[in-house]
């Protein structure tokens, strides 16, 4: 029978990096469908209103007869290790529930071990990059399964539901894994023609709301299959059990012959509340009254193009921030680019939003080098979330000072190599690399402080990591700023 419980949202996430821009670059296009279906999982969990994220990754480090967790207070990780330092996700750990689930989980003889000093690994950090970066914040329990036996992975499963409740805080869960490994002969587990089986089932177990076929899942099958997710949602199976089935499959694709599969089994979709909270918004009403008055700019067809055609409608990029923040901030809702932008918000372009004080002290400031997404409407969208919610520097934004914040959009042009006699930091930005390529900074250009190009490099291969004496690759930037008036 179906109750109300604290457990708000439970779905499936894939975690190949290569879904994350930063590191698929132009190879994102084989994995657009699951991209696009993570941006919608990921609104999903927000319009739950999930305080907490609960992830179970395969990749976490093992332990035979114990589930583990990471340590906190802060969690972190990176996809240094895929050619992307600068892709990073980091949460707070949500200590109190994970205490709980420990407790629930040593009632039933099983256990939760802590460990200490580790960064996420990729399977936890691909699905929270995707909840980041489509605007979801709060705290984060990452966990890893063990090689007990299937039903101890249901029975873990049961726990934490128990430790959710005995809380009564709204969590979403999150299985992370991939179905089979060997779709195709260039497959990277090798091909076997039956592996398509186990993915069949898994997805049509969904689609029926029949989850309990998951777990009697012949083992034959399943080692066919080279599969890693399977006990990640056998956990999300048990934490689900007795909640009304809301299964339903968003996305499968299977482009390198590793079958990447979101799903939802449990919660609702997106609230049918949320379009309306954004369309009554102060903050709405000025976008409004401020898009009436753009004129309509050039289509954005080169970077010699670029000034004039943003110069007609400039204000609009940090109306856009502001419309961004505060809506989110106010109402925990992703906005959708508004209609009737001027045509350069269609373009592809990176940029970096950032929020100051009326007094001029920095509050937040995210962005990036490349475009991630479709649209320098949604660049910006993203962006502004990031700079009011996941700056490390700062705590995030909160709705008592969105009065006294104002905005800039910096749009960037594509970063060119360079050498040291090319630069000029009133004129462009830099980025500094090491030869391995691992490391990389970036310094804005035009700013307060920054007078000469030693001064420029020097911070910017502090903030990558990078020692001065060490040899590194040089790119410069333009990069437009539009300020509010």
């Amino acid at each position: 029978m179906a109750q109300t419980s604290s457990l708000v949202f439970a779905g499936i996430a894939p975690h190949p990096p290569i879904m994350v821009p930063e590191v698929g670059r132009s190879a994102i296009a084989e994995v657009r469908s699951s991209i696009d279906a993570m941006a919608q999982f990921a609104q999903r969990v927000i319009s739950s209103k999930a305080e907490t994220v609960v992830i179970i990754s395969p990749h976490a480090p093992l332990e035979a007869n114990a589930f583990i967790a990471y340590a906190g207070p802060q969690i972190y990780g990176d996809f240094a290790n895929f050619r992307a330092p600068t892709a990073t996700v980091h949460a707070e750990l949500d200590e109190e529930l994970l205490n709980e689930i420990a407790s629930a989980a040593a009632e039933q003889h099983l256990v939760v071990m802590k460990i200490e000093g580790f960064d996420l690994d990729h399977g936890t950090a691909v699905p929270l990059y995707f909840l980041q970066r489509n605007g979801w914040s709060g705290r984060v329990i990452a966990l890893g399964y063990s090689f007990l036996s299937t039903e101890d992975h249901v029975r873990f499963g049961n726990c934490v539901r128990a430790a959710i409740e005995q809380l009564g805080r709204r969590v979403a869960f999150i299985a992370s894994g991939d179905l089979s490994h060997r779709l195709k002969p260039e497959a990277p587990a090798g091909y076997n023609p039956d592996a398509h089986l186990f993915d069949e089932e898994i997805i049509d177990a969904i689609r029926s709301c029949a989850t309990n076929r998951i777990v009697d899942i012949d083992p034959e099958m399943r080692r066919t299959a080279g599969e890693c997710g399977y006990r990640s949602i056998l956990v999300a199976i048990g934490a689900t059990r007795d909640l009304e089935s809301k299964c339903e499959v968003i996305s499968y694709e299977a482009p390198f012959g590793v079958g990447y599969l979101v799903a939802q089994l449990a919660g609702s979709g997106m609230s049918s509340s949320a379009q309306r909270t954004i369309d009554n918004s102060p903050a709405l009403e000025r976008w409004d009254r401020q898009s009436k008055s753009l004129s309509e700019a050039a289509e954005w067809a080169t970077d010699n193009s670029r000034r004039s055609a943003v110069a007609s409608g400039s204000d609009s990029l940090p109306t856009l921030a502001r419309l961004t923040i505060e809506t989110f901030v106010a109402t925990n809702t992703v906005i959708d680019p508004p209609d009737e932008l001027p045509d350069f918000f269609n373009a592809r372009a990176a940029c970096f939003v950032s929020i100051k004080t009326r007094d001029d002290d920095l509050r937040g400031c995210i962005g990036t080098v490349e475009p991630v997404q479709d649209t320098l409407a949604e660049e910006i969208i993203v962006n502004a979330i990031s700079a009011a919610t996941r700056d490390p520097r700062f705590p995030p934004v909160r709705a008592d000072e969105l009065p006294g914040l104002k905005y800039s959009v910096d749009v960037l042009s594509a970063p060119e190599p360079c050498r040291l006699d090319d630069l000029d930091p009133q004129t462009y930005g830099v980025i500094v690399e090491d030869e391995s390529g691992l490391h990389r900074g970036l310094l804005l250009p035009d700013l307060a402080g920054i007078e000469t190009v030693k001064q420029q490099v020097d911070i910017a291969s502090s903030k990558a990591g990078i020692a001065r004496d060490e040899n590194v690759r040089l790119f410069r930037f333009r990069a437009d700023r539009y300020s509010e008036s």
